[in-house]
């Protein structure tokens, strides 16, 4: 049946090209404003409103095949302009599920690129209402990550979940993948019966017998956040709404490290009002998942590398909340306006920090991030693409995740925090309450919101602020907010005096007399710095701060007081892999640095570690055989990227 319906599709190919593809989405004929480039759905003629799918999912051939039952808003279009990318799709049927009657239907050539996919297109009458697309996944899903069972913590069941973020979600389903278009979606989705399904909706906390399970998220999202994952888990309850599932060798862990997650609901709610989607849970991923953190609502999904077992890192899980309110409630329109979803997160999320932890705790998490803006300001402007210092891209014809920088992140903090230095906090939280009240459940692009900016805020207040230099102009404007951390500049003081011979981690005995009774007695007192005396940030701050050709004693003398090339913190690691690629220490710590990137998949982590060893000529081998190695553990996403770093790197 399946090879049957594969034929007919290149049959309509050979036929319906001329009659179809004027309608495309992309159509040069009718160019948009709010133009989605990055999608062929013509959403201005008919859109889904809501999408039901049927999933089973097939472990043994790595394969979901499914039903996507659109149900469209069609303002008498008389074609249906679907995405899809490394899909098969076995036919197409219109009407109400019962009733159906199959169609023709036109799938276009694969973009040149092969970033877009492509458009499968489905004739229509003008009051078709109905659309329901048969098909299964392939091995070109790139949203997929099937685990076989040793890649997974108990090494005996396999794990599958998925990654839609900025545009795979059409691997994996077959829809109008576009974030202006925001859907309600169901689904009942079938498993092997010993393992739990979980979705970006009202989930289940259990196994059932049947390995059957239903979801229903009735409040409408963009595509890149329907999200399943399908693995051995349990689940663990923080608070009537809150919550982490995890496979079971790792829930102790979670439970123990999350536990700030009613507090941070709480201190969100109170900055920005009323926590929309009920259910706020978390499900730790295995380590192939190649973000920190990925905002799915009611389901954020959640990197391994966060345990850190001093709960270090938890403002990842304070910025995945955040996006409950940037992001979700209120999307991008498009990726070129990707900063109105990170921007807004990052500011949000050091506010929940500061609310929990203090301002001085936020203070220096903000004061790292900008030191890492600061280095990618330094290689966007020595990159081929020098305007990506813009917080509004111009990424026609470009891959949507090559805005996916700190520009987007930090500088659209930064923008939003110099904002509020000048408006005053009072008067900035208030606007911000108001902005995600107006515009929740839709979406917005940049010139929506800077009429909302001087609407609601700047006009009121009689003042004006240059926006249009940070959104629309390169680099960092000069009246950014500047920060100050009396701790993170005795970090930098520390790094100093380290590289200037001082012996810094030594321990310093020194003696004391003290009267006891009619006697004097010498007390021996010990110093001596210790790891757990600062927070992993500041460790970051002392590592950047150290010259990078440090020599092989300092280093040496480092992991004999710190034991860095051993710390179970994935940030430090990172940062002290670099190093040792840069200084040539990558020769004593091998073992642990070919660990790590086999272990781990984070994107953040993979790329400047492999970048700084692959860039040493003495370490560039090492780096190709471990990346040969480790790659099948890794996402796509991770995978793809570090191939391309392999290439270019190689021209150095």
């Amino acid at each position: 049946m399946k090879a049957f319906f594969g034929v007919i599709s290149i049959l309509l190919i050979t036929t319906s090209c001329d009659a179809l593809h004027k309608n495309n989405a992309l159509s040069e004929e009718h160019p948009s404003s709010d133009t989605d480039f990055h999608s062929y759905a013509n959403l201005n003629e008919i859109s889904t409103k809501h999408l039901h799918l049927e999933l089973d999912v097939n472990f043994d051939n790595e394969t979901i095949y499914g039903v996507a039952r659109h149900e469209m808003n069609n303002r008498g279009a008389d074609t249906a302009v679907f995405d899809i990318n490394g899909l098969m799709i076995q036919k197409v049927t219109i009407g109400e599920k019962g009733s159906e009657e199959e169609a023709d239907m036109f799938i276009d050539k694969m973009d040149k690129d092969s970033i877009l996919g492509q458009a499968l297109m489905v004739p229509i009458k003008k009051v078709t209402k109905f659309i329901n697309i048969y098909y299964q996944t392939t091995e070109r899903s790139d949203a997929l990550d099937w685990l076989d069972p040793k890649l997974t913590s108990s090494k005996t069941k396999p794990f599958l979940y998925t990654q839609g973020q900025a545009i795979l979600t059409r691997t994996w389903i077959p829809l109008q993948d576009s974030p202006s278009n925001r859907i309600t979606y169901s689904a009942d989705v079938k498993v092997p019966t010993d393992l739990l399904a979980v979705m970006s909706a009202k989930n289940p906390t259990q196994k059932n017998k049947e390995g059957k399970y239903h979801f229903e998220m009735d409040k409408p999202i963009p595509a890149y956040l329907i999200a399943l994952a399908v693995g051995d888990l349990e689940y663990h309850a923080f608070s009537e709404n809150s919550g982490v599932y995890a496979e079971p060798e790792l829930l102790p862990s979670c439970a123990n490290e999350f536990d700030a997650i009613p507090r941070m609901i709480t201190a969100a709610e109170q900055l920005y009002g009323p926590y929309q989607w009920g259910q706020y849970d978390i499900l730790v991923l295995p380590y192939s998942f190649p973000f920190g953190g990925m905002e799915n609502p009611m389901l954020t999904f959640a990197n391994p590398t966060l345990l850190a077992g001093d709960k270090s890192l938890v403002s990842v899980i304070a910025h995945e909340l955040a996006h409950s309110w940037s992001g979700n409630l209120v999307t991008n329109r498009t990726w070129n306006d990707f900063w109105l979803n990170e921007g807004f997160t990052v500011y949000f999320e050091q506010r929940i920090m500061e609310s929990i932890y203090g301002k001085e705790v936020a203070d220096i998490l903000a004061l790292v991030e900008f030191d890492e803006l600061k280095d990618e300001l330094i290689r966007i402007k020595k990159s081929a693409n020098p305007e990506d210092s813009k917080l509004h891209l111009a990424l026609e014809g470009r891959n949507p995740d090559d805005g996916m920088t700190d520009i987007a992140y930090v500088k659209g903090a930064f923008f939003l925090k110099t904002i509020e230095k000048q408006v005053g906090r009072q008067a900035f939280d208030a606007f911000l309450k108001k902005y995600f009240q107006t515009f929740q459940f839709k979406t917005v692009d940049s010139e929506q919101f800077t009429a909302f900016l001087n609407e609601e805020l700047l006009s009121k207040q009689n003042q004006t602020f240059d926006y249009n230099q940070w959104i629309y102009q390169t680099g960092l404007p000069a009246n950014c907010i500047q920060l100050r951390s009396d701790r993170l500049i005795q970090m930098e003081k520390l790094a100093d005096d380290f590289t200037k011979n001082k012996k810094s981690f030594a321990p310093k005995t020194t003696y004391t007399w003290k009267k006891v009774g009619r006697r004097k007695k010498k007390i021996k007192k010990i110093e001596q710095i210790k790891y757990q005396d600062h927070i992993v940030q500041e460790w970051q701050t002392f590592i950047r701060r150290l010259p990078r050709n440090l020599s092989m004693e300092k280093m040496k003398e480092i992991d004999r007081y710190l034991k860095f090339s051993n710390s179970g913190n994935s940030e430090l690691l990172t940062e002290w892999f670099i190093l040792s690629a840069n200084c040539g220490y990558a020769k004593v710590n091998k073992s642990q640095i070919q660990a790590f990137l086999t272990k781990v998949g984070r994107r953040k982590y993979l790329m400047p570690i492999y970048e700084a060893l692959l860039l040493n000529k003495e370490t560039r081998s090492m780096a190709i055989t471990t990346f040969q190695g480790a790659k099948e553990s890794y996402h796509a996403v991770s995978r793809n990227s570090i191939e391309e770093l392999i290439l270019e790197t190689k021209k150095n």
